[in-house]
């Protein structure tokens, strides 16, 4: 008769996803991992066969709760313009580095990391930021004042959202002072402003 797992996969996974987090793929070590979760090398292995299987159902976790809460709000129609919207997600992203979070987005980490040449996790990555960069184009269609934009000039307003969407979230593991981040937050104001007019 087979032991019972000692141990629950659903919550191993969400604190692997911490460490990862905190860490990057390439500098999240077997040992950051075997005491982040709580578990001996041997439970690890049996359970989730290696650390880029691990990984990959990290990303999955991840991009459920992390980029899909992104995506919800820049479709949310109770928000009625499209540009609040966007500007409320940037802030927010800036009100959860003020309150100590300086994890940035695990999605950008590992876009941003050579973990990216995996094709698997590419996958993973190229599937998060093309649902980031749809949730940005449909914001800007439920924007009045963008209304008057070719469907080429929203597709590529909502790219330099997406890359201003990496870059602060990058800025955010980097320490840089919170200044840095409102200016950044400002940036994208100014240019949704000039794409208005």
């Amino acid at each position: 008769m087979a032991r019972p797992r000692e141990f629950e996969p659903d919550e191993a996974i969400e604190k692997a996803m911490q460490v990862f987090w905190r860490h990057g793929y390439e500098e999240s070590s077997l040992p950051d991992l075997l005491s982040g979760m709580g578990l001996t090398r041997g439970s690890l292995y049996k359970a989730f066969k290696d650390k880029k299987n691990l990984f990959l159902l990290v990303m999955n976790r991840y991009e459920a709760a992390q980029v899909d809460a992104a995506v919800t709000l820049l479709n949310n129609k109770e928000i009625a313009d499209g540009r609040d919207r966007v500007l409320q997600m940037f802030k927010g992203l800036v009100a959860a580095v003020e309150a100590g979070d300086h994890r940035g987005c695990l999605l950008c980490t590992a876009a941003a990391g050579s973990a990216a040449n995996d094709p698997d996790i590419a996958k993973i990555v190229h599937e998060g930021l093309t649902k980031m960069q749809a949730a940005f184009l449909q914001a800007l269609q439920d924007a009045p004042d963008l209304s008057a934009l070719s469907k080429q000039k929203r597709s590529q307003l909502a790219n330099t959202l997406l890359t201003q969407y990496i870059g602060l979230r990058m800025l955010a593991r980097s320490q840089l002072p919170l200044g840095v981040l409102e200016q950044a937050v400002q940036g994208v104001q100014d240019i949704l402003e000039g794409a208005a007019r």
